[in-house]
């Protein structure tokens, strides 16, 4: 192993070695969330900030996986601790109303029209669970489309595993789930419009919403196709069908109003999380005034949470939003990751490598296979040589996500020194061509 004060591990990691031992006996696998499982063991994070991540042993590594998100303006940004600091003299936890929920409401509005009203909820997969809740009882109807390979969070009717026919019944993803629960979740490969109808047209009549994620984010990021979400707009609705637009990764990433913004799209219903809480526990589902009027008190369609609009989230999204506004960052941000995946593509075709480099605004992926169009083209890549490829990096002070399924994120706290030494370990670290 590397040693680098700056950037890479010590001899001595064996502080994250004997916390894994003690982990593994009080925690299921060592980890709380299973993409964190990094074999033998994963390191353990002591400290963060900027571009940075500390490990217990003192070892630094230039971050990529920014919290799977939420860190668009690095770790530890002054601006937003400041804001949970000055939320924290005052209380963190009520169990009432504040009017940080409707300052914080009123700016995701801002940014999403389609969002008319709002409801906060406490993650993204409890966002998604309630929009497709809210869908169904809207409608009155029961089936949902998923695309293959979208991932939804881990409540069980989006749970299920994904099928390489044209379209596929859900079945559960996981013991625990019963078959009847996800029957009524369909599914259809992403960027195949002609599937997406079939499948409508079969099931019009109790189709009560497709939910997606208009740039599918857990397994690159994949684009959509020229034209495929608005056909896929004009669809749903020719056909009654709610249209769900998962933005809980691309919210705020892709441009200040989201995919939606970015591709002009307007869905039925929208779902947030990650970045609009600045790094805190937080979920939005927003939508139509005539959908959203049906939860709960004001209708029949029940949602509750005790840490819903948490005071502390809502103090560090408010921040957040005010200071990505205030300085404008999209434009730079974008243009970074525009040159860097330039430059990641320039290192694969020195190679010969048949990899492909993806993504858009501040995600990218190094694909080790061609560029997948859907799920079962993502599935053709070489995983485990990605897996060896991730180990070099992290040898090297490089943290990309352990798995070839999950985007990269830059921020604005990523410097060109940092991208620079990212590219020497990519260029140093990608297998030759065989």
């Amino acid at each position: 192993m590397v040693k680098n004060n700056e950037t890479g591990f010590h001899a001595n990691h064996t502080q994250s070695e004997k916390l894994y031992d003690t982990a593994k006996k009080i925690i299921p696998g060592g980890v709380s969330s299973p993409v964190r499982a990094i074999k033998p063991f994963p390191f353990y994070t002591a400290s963060a900030n900027g571009s940075k991540m500390y490990d217990a042993d003192g070892n630094a590594f230039i971050d990529y996986c920014m919290a799977y998100g939420p860190a668009i303006l690095g770790h530890n940004h002054p601006v937003i601790k400041q804001a949970i600091s000055a939320q924290l003299d005052k209380g963190w936890l009520y169990g009432t109303p504040t009017e940080l929920e409707i300052d914080l409401a009123k700016r995701i509005q801002s940014y999403f029209p389609s969002a008319e009203m709002m409801r906060f909820v406490s993650s993204g997969s409890e966002a998604t669970m309630s929009a497709i809740r809210l869908a169904r009882g809207f409608t009155k109807k029961n089936k949902i489309i998923k695309i293959e390979g979208g991932f939804h969070g881990a409540h069980d009717a989006v749970l299920v595993k994904a099928g390489s026919g044209a379209t596929t019944h859900g079945e559960p993803n996981s013991p625990g789930i019963p078959a009847d629960v996800t029957k009524n979740t369909l599914q259809v490969p992403y960027n195949d419009i002609e599937a997406m109808a079939d499948v409508i047209e079969k099931n019009k009549n109790d189709m009560a919403a497709v939910i997606i994620e208009p740039v599918l984010g857990n397994i690159g990021p994949v684009l959509p196709k020229d034209g495929y979400l608005q056909e896929l707009r004009k669809l749903t609705a020719e056909n009654d069908c709610l249209l769900i637009f998962d933005e809980v990764i691309t919210g705020f990433r892709l441009a200040a109003g989201g995919a939606q913004e970015y591709y002009n799209i307007k869905p039925d219903l929208t779902t947030l999380g990650k970045i609009v809480g600045g790094g805190m526990p937080v979920g939005v589902f927003g939508g139509r005034k005539e959908i959203l009027e049906l939860i709960s008190p004001n209708g029949p369609v029940y949602q509750a949470g005790t840490f819903s609009g948490s005071p502390c989230s809502m103090a560090a999204g408010i921040a957040t939003l005010d200071y990505m506004k205030q300085n404008n960052i999209w434009a730079a941000l974008n243009k970074k990751g525009d040159a860097f995946r330039k430059s990641l593509s320039d290192i694969v075709a020195d190679k010969k490598l048949d990899y492909y480099v993806g993504g858009i605004a501040s995600l990218f992926v190094i694909f080790f296979g061609q560029k997948p169009a859907n799920y079962q083209d993502v599935l053709k890549c070489d995983s485990a040589s990605y897996m060896r490829f991730f180990e070099r990096m992290l040898n090297d002070g490089v943290f990309l996500p352990p798995s070839q399924f999950e985007t990269n994120f830059i921020s604005t706290a990523h410097t060109d020194e940092d991208y620079e030494k990212t590219l020497l370990a990519v260029e140093k670290n990608l297998p030759k061509a065989k």
